[in-house]
């Protein structure tokens, strides 16, 4: 059992800020179990390993025995959550949340214990609150307070339309807190507004005022944006394991790092810092500590037979085919959300010109990630990040971007 000064030691890690920190330390001290949310808009059908920061947390909550409530939006996720968009969200079906909140339910259960977890829907409160109550819950904010908030404040100082509804949205989570009785509420840095207004609700509904712990946003695979479906930069934790495993060896050297440092359950601080310096100073090759990492991970949503078949399956395509182990690394950008696989390659510095790419397509000279392609109408998504090998000696890993 460890003390309440213990337990905040643990929590700390992977966190980005804890506010008040002093209060969260004062309820550990209680003796109670807290309860914790987190919650999820079930706008994709899967769940990505971008979202497993915000699990992970949630486990480690678990471990120091505490109440986790996992809280599915299907109501929320009608509204839309405006965070982070410079406009407003399109609509989404009930028919369309009500699919993804199903296979949500199954895989939070690949990270957190299900004897510990009550899953939560806040359509069953939000939806109950009716026009009178929600009418209640908008006096308890004001216009100037919400304009406070990044987002909202540059779209309304740029002539960006503001829908109505999308002030419910922090409203409503906030809500939700009252509703669960929550101690701490976890989210994404982007989410800090959106947990602050929770604090807010709660002290006007008579409760505690929540704590509130934000944890750092993964970058998806490009290294640029946050993980996202919609943007393919993405690692889905119910993907095959040869596919994951092949795009957590796609990352840059540098991005291995910080996917180490929030993802990894293997891996002490203190191990990471002496990796680190011993890849610095060429005593390990930085792809070895990738495959230990790509294999923590696969193994996490699989099994370890099946990461180690992934590995081996890596190495037939890429150590066998005589890809190098030092591979330029090229950022491109896709205006159009997609480019020719002749320009990319173009552009990659790989061909001199598209129709020398189209020909070489043609010829079979063109492979992406050890994969031989002969369709010269290709398009790449953006988002997404592979190794392009253009004859036997001219490769990049290209990460394009929109």
């Amino acid at each position: 059992m460890l003390t309440p000064s213990e337990q905040l030691a643990e929590i700390r890690r992977g966190s980005h800020e804890i506010l008040p920190e002093n209060d969260l330390l004062e309820r550990l001290g209680s003796g109670r179990a807290l309860r914790i949310k987190a919650g999820f808009d079930p706008t994709a059908p899967d769940l990505h390993i971008g979202h497993t920061v915000l699990l992970n947390k949630m486990r480690q909550f678990q471990q120091l025995g505490h109440h986790v409530m996992f809280l599915i939006g299907d109501f929320t996720g009608l509204i839309g959550d405006p965070t982070g968009k410079n406009a407003t969200r399109p609509p989404m079906t009930p028919e369309e949340v009500a699919e993804n909140a199903r296979t949500y339910e199954t895989q939070v259960f690949k990270i957190l214990d299900p004897d510990q977890t009550e899953i939560c829907f806040n359509s069953k409160w939000l939806g109950e609150l009716g026009a009178a109550g929600l009418i209640q819950l908008a006096a308890r904010h004001t216009v100037a307070r919400m304009l406070e908030r990044d987002d909202f404040s540059k779209r309304f100082k740029s002539g960006q339309p503001i829908a109505i509804h999308e002030f419910l949205y922090p409203l409503a989570q906030g809500y939700d807190s009252v509703a669960m009785r929550c101690d701490v509420e976890l989210g994404g840095t982007d989410q800090k507004f959106n947990l602050l207004v929770g604090r807010q609700i709660q002290e006007a509904y008579g409760q505690p005022p929540q704590v509130i712990l934000t944890v750092p946003i993964l970058e998806g695979l490009d290294g640029v944006q946050k993980m996202s479906k919609s943007l393919g930069n993405y690692v889905g934790i119910d993907e095959p394991p040869e596919e994951m495993f092949g795009k957590l060896m796609s990352i840059s050297d540098d991005l291995m790092w910080r996917y180490f440092e929030l993802l990894s359950f293997d891996k002490s601080l203190d191990d990471l810092a002496r990796m680190r310096q011993e890849a610095q100073g060429g005593q390990v090759n930085p792809r070895d500590c990738k495959v230990e990492l790509a294999l923590e991970i696969v193994t996490r949503f699989h099994d370890a037979a099946a990461a180690r078949a992934a590995l081996d399956a890596f190495e037939r395509r890429f150590r066998q085919g005589q890809m190098p182990d030092e591979i330029d690394e090229v950022s491109l950008a896709a205006p159009d959300g997609e480019l020719p696989i002749a320009n990319l390659l173009k552009e990659a510095g790989l061909v001199a010109s598209t129709s020398e790419a189209l020909r070489l397509i043609g010829q079979g000279g063109v492979r992406i990630d050890g994969e031989k392609i002969n369709d010269r109408a290709l398009r790449i998504a953006a988002g997404s990040v592979a190794v392009y090998q253009v004859g036997k000696r001219r490769f990049a890993r290209v990460a394009l971007t929109s």
